[in-house]
């Protein structure tokens, strides 16, 4: 079992920015990083493993990174938009399959809000 915890979300104007931070109990081969909007479905934002991958919405303003020794990845947000409010999860998985899927990761947290005011 792995546990998660996120933490670094809260209310930021548009155009801001916004560093979230996850450590887990332990080491997992890759991590990520999703969203919920209200009434959306959950939805893959960045993952890092032995590669980098972002879905294309958040492309040149989000930046995923991890650090190994403390077992945390951290998901830094700029020129966030409001369309970029929602609850982020951070996810990981013993094993990298495709990485852009919610079935993809076995663990997950409890999730921190994001909200951004237009």
């Amino acid at each position: 079992q792995v546990q998660l915890a996120e933490s670094g979300g809260g209310l930021v104007q548009a155009g801001g920015s916004v560093r979230l931070s996850c450590v887990a109990s332990r080491r997992t081969a890759v991590m990520g990083w999703f969203r919920q909007a209200p009434g959306k479905e959950r939805e893959f934002v960045a993952y890092v493993g032995s590669d980098i991958y972002y879905t294309d919405s958040v492309k040149g303003r989000f930046t995923i990174s991890r650090d190994n020794a403390k077992n945390t990845v951290y998901l830094q947000m700029d020129s966030l938009k409001s369309e970029d409010t929602a609850v982020y999860y951070c996810a990981a998985a013993d094993v990298l399959r495709v990485g852009i899927r919610t079935r993809d990761y076995t663990y997950w947290g409890q999730g921190t809000q994001v909200t951004v005011s237009s």
